[in-house]
C-alpha cells in the first residue's frame, strides 16, 4: 500500500520538490526504510518506562525532521503508515544522505558528535494500571477475608511477584475501604520490613483490581506450622528487630497497623521478615479520636479493645508484638480463646486481673462490669523459665523483661516500637543471628498450607459483619453495649 509522505518546502528549495507547501504525495517506501522505521521505534519505546507513548524528533542544524508514532493507537504492522518528513535544506547541495547516517548526525559535520535528545517522561500520569494479563498466573497462594492472593509473573520482566485480587462481591458502595486504605499506604511507604507493593492492575471488568506485591515464600504462621522445633533465639531475636523496625517506621509515620499477627509476617529464603495486610490499617492523629473496637485478630487483641476501650493509639500494636514474640518462642499462641470473653479470661488467668493501682482506669472501661475471675498472680515466667530441663521454652531475665514490657495492661506504659529495639534483650548472649545465616525452607504450596491450619483465630472483620447482624436484628451493641 502506497505510504502518506507530508513534504514541505518552508526549508527546502529544491526544484524536484514540490511548491505548495505541506502537499501530499503517495510514494512507495522501500523495505529498508520500513524497517529502518520499525527498529527506530522499538528502541526508543523501550526506553520510556511505563508509557505507551514515544516521541521521537532529531534537530539539525539548518532544520528538522519529526517523526511521531504511538505504539496503542497503532498495530506493529501499521506503525509505518502514517509520518511526516520535513526534508533537511542540504539536500539542494546535492549532499544525500541515507537516514541511519542523519540520525547520527548534528549540524556541525566536522565534529560528528551526537544531538542531545529531549528529556524523556518517566512517568505518563495519563496512563492509566496496566492489564492482569500482562502477568501470567503460576498457583494460587492463599485466601483471607480481603482477598486473593496469587504467584504470578510480569510477562515483560520475567519478575516472580504476588497478586492480591481485591475482594468486590459484598460491597454495595463502591471500593472497599479496607483495600484503599491498604493501596494508599502501601504505595505511600517503603520500607526495608514493609511489603513492597510495586503497582495496582486491572481486568476485563470493574470485579477485578489486583495489588502487585513483591514475592515472598512464606507466612510465619505457615512456616511455624511446618516446623519440628520452634526458631532458636537468635533467630527470634533476627526476627524481632525486623519486626519493631517495621513497626517503628509505620508509628513514626502515623499509621497504626491494628492486625499484626504471625500469619501477616512474611518471611523470604533471604531471611527478610516484611509486614503485610494493612486492610485494617489507618492512620490516626493528635488528639485521638474515638475508632472501632473491632480491629486485631482475637489472639493478638489488646486488654483494652477487647474491654471497648473508645481511644486507642500505637501501645495496641506493641501488645500484639508481645503475642508474637511469646509464639516465635513457644511455636503456641499464648492466648487462643474462642471468644471476647474468653479471651479476656485466658490474659487473666497468665498475667493476673488487673486493678486500679497497675492500670488506672481500668475500672471506667465498659467491660469491666462483667464479672471476671479473679486472678491474683503473674504466672507468665512459668511459661518462658530461665532454664527447663522439661522442654519448654526457656527465656533470660533481659528477655522476659521485654516480654514483660510488651505485655504490660496500662497501654500509657506499654513499650514503644523505638525503646524495644535498644533493650539489652538483642545486645547479650547469643546475639542476633544475621538475615544471611537463617535458616531456609522450601516453598509450600497453598492447599498443603490451609490444610495445617487447624487452630484458626477469629477473623476481626468476620466479627464486625457478625455484630452489625446481631445489633441490625436485635438492636443491640453487642457484648459491652
Amino acid at each position: 500500500m502506497p505510504e502518506r509522505t507530508i513534504r514541505s518546502s518552508r526549508w527546502a528549495s529544491d526544484a524536484n520538490l514540490s511548491s505548495d507547501e505541506g502537499e501530499f504525495n503517495d510514494a512507495p517506501v522501500d523495505n529498508r526504510r520500513k524497517e529502518q522505521i520499525r527498529r527506530s521505534v522499538d528502541v526508543r519505546s523501550q526506553n520510556q518506562s511505563s508509557s505507551s507513548e514515544g516521541r521521537l524528533s532529531e534537530s539539525d542544524e539548518d532544520g528538522y525532521r519529526v517523526r511521531s508514532t504511538s505504539r496503542d493507537d497503532y498495530p506493529e504492522n501499521d506503525l509505518e503508515k502514517d509520518y511526516m518528513e520535513i526534508d533537511d535544506e542540504r539536500k539542494k547541495y546535492g549532499n544525500s544522505r541515507s537516514q541511519s547516517e542523519s540520525d547520527s548526525e548534528d549540524g556541525d559535520d566536522s565534529q560528528g558528535t551526537e544531538p542531545t535528545g529531549p528529556p524523556q517522561r518517566s512517568v505518563n500520569m495519563l496512563q492509566g494500571c496496566r492489564s492482569v494479563d500482562e502477568f501470567e498466573r503460576l498457583n494460587k497462594i492463599d485466601e483471607g477475608t480481603y482477598g486473593v492472593v496469587y504467584r504470578a509473573k510480569d510477562k515483560k520482566t520475567g519478575e516472580v511477584v504476588a497478586l492480591k485480587k481485591v475482594k468486590m462481591e459484598k460491597e454495595r458502595e463502591g471500593f472497599p475501604l479496607t483495600s484503599l486504605r491498604e493501596i494508599n499506604i502501601l504505595l505511600s511507604f517503603h520500607h526495608p520490613s514493609i511489603v513492597d507493593v510495586k503497582e495496582v492492575v486491572v481486568g476485563s471488568n470493574l470485579d477485578s483490581i489486583f495489588m502487585v506485591m513483591e514475592y515472598m515464600e512464606h507466612d510465619l504462621k505457615a512456616l511455624m506450622e511446618s516446623m519440628k522445633q520452634p526458631f532458636s533465639q537468635s533467630e527470634v531475636k533476627c526476627l524481632m528487630l525486623q519486626l519493631f523496625e517495621g513497626t517503628k517506621y509505620l508509628h513514626e509515620n502515623w499509621v497504626l497497623h491494628r492486625d499484626l499477627k504471625t500469619s501477616n509476617l512474611l518471611l523470604n529464603n533471604r531471611g527478610e521478615l516484611k509486614i503485610c495486610d494493612f486492610g485494617l490499617s489507618r492512620q490516626y492523629g493528635s488528639p485521638l479520636k474515638p475508632y472501632t473496637q473491632l480491629v486485631v485478630t482475637l489472639w493478638y487483641r489488646a486488654p483494652e479493645l477487647l474491654l471497648g476501650a473508645k481511644q486507642y493509639s500505637t501501645a495496641i500494636d506493641m501488645w500484639s508484638l508481645g503475642c508474637i514474640m511469646a509464639e516465635l518462642l513457644s511455636k503456641q499462641p499464648l492466648f487462643n480463646g474462642k471468644t471476647e470473653f474468653d479471651q479476656i479470661d485466658k490474659i487473666f488467668k497468665i498475667l493476673g486481673t488487673p486493678n486500679e493501682t497497675i492500670w488506672p482506669g481500668y475500672s471506667k472501661l465498659p467491660g469491666v462490669k462483667v464479672n471476671f475471675v479473679k486472678h491474683q498472680y503473674n504466672l507468665l515466667r512459668r511459661k518462658f523459665p530461665a532454664t527447663s530441663f522439661t522442654g519448654s521454652p526457656v527465656l533470660s531475665d533481659a528477655g522476659f523483661d521485654l516480654l514483660n514490657k510488651l505485655l504490660t495492661y496500662d497501654p500509657e506504659k506499654r513499650i514503644t516500637a523505638d525503646a524495644a529495639l535498644k533493650h539489652e534483650w538483642f545486645r547479650e548472649v547469643p546475639l542476633p543471628k544475621s538475615k544471611d545465616f537463617m535458616p531456609t525452607f522450601p516453598a509450600q504450596h497453598a492447599q498443603d498450607r490451609r490444610t495445617r491450619r487447624v487452630m484458626k483465630s477469629p477473623d476481626p472483620l468476620e466479627e464486625q459483619r457478625r455484630k452489625e447482624l446481631q445489633q441490625a436484628e436485635f438492636g443491640t451493641g453487642g457484648l459491652f453495649g
